[in-house]
């Protein structure tokens, strides 16, 4: 079975953290990056059980995970979640239920806004291995031969 690790970067995300690290259960480990962030969000992180590191200007993103070349990565925004069918498809995937040949995986993301939720039409890669090296930002580079997994990530933009 392979050890899944979902990464956040935060900075003051106090507020909103509790949400998605309540739905990181299919995680093997948390790992957050914490860019100064003066308010409780180191605390809220600890709760959790998150490891909260600080980031490094020399190492690449992947370089965060302890897991070597053998783990996954689920890249995440603090203001995202996982809804409950893709933390299923989570399960199932580390099962080996579904096709572990892919070098990436996609999730659909869904967003609050004003005039309520919109779904994206792409899907983002998100589930990567440890040695992945394609990053923009701090999330991994589209992939366009991942394989989507079902369900979607929430992210809440509205206060």
């Amino acid at each position: 079975m392979p050890a899944l690790t979902a990464l956040l970067h935060t900075n003051n995300d106090a507020l909103r953290l509790g949400r998605v690290l309540e739905t990181l259960y299919p995680c093997d480990e948390i790992v957050i990056v914490d860019h100064g962030s003066n308010d409780a969000t180191l605390r809220v992180a600890r709760e959790y059980g998150a490891r909260v590191i600080s980031p490094r200007q020399t190492a690449a993103l992947a370089g965060y995970i302890s897991g070597g070349d053998s783990g996954w990565i689920l890249c995440l925004d603090p203001r995202e979640s996982l809804t409950e069918a893709l933390a299923a498809s989570l399960f199932e995937w580390k099962s080996e239920m579904l096709p572990a040949g892919s070098s990436a995986f996609s999730v659909f993301l869904r967003e609050e806004t004003a005039d309520g939720w919109v779904e994206n039409p792409e899907a983002e890669t998100r589930l990567v291995p440890a040695g992945w090296n394609q990053w923009q930002g701090y999330l991994p580079v589209r992939e366009r031969t991942a394989v989507a997994l079902e369900g979607e990530l929430l992210r809440f933009v509205l206060p």
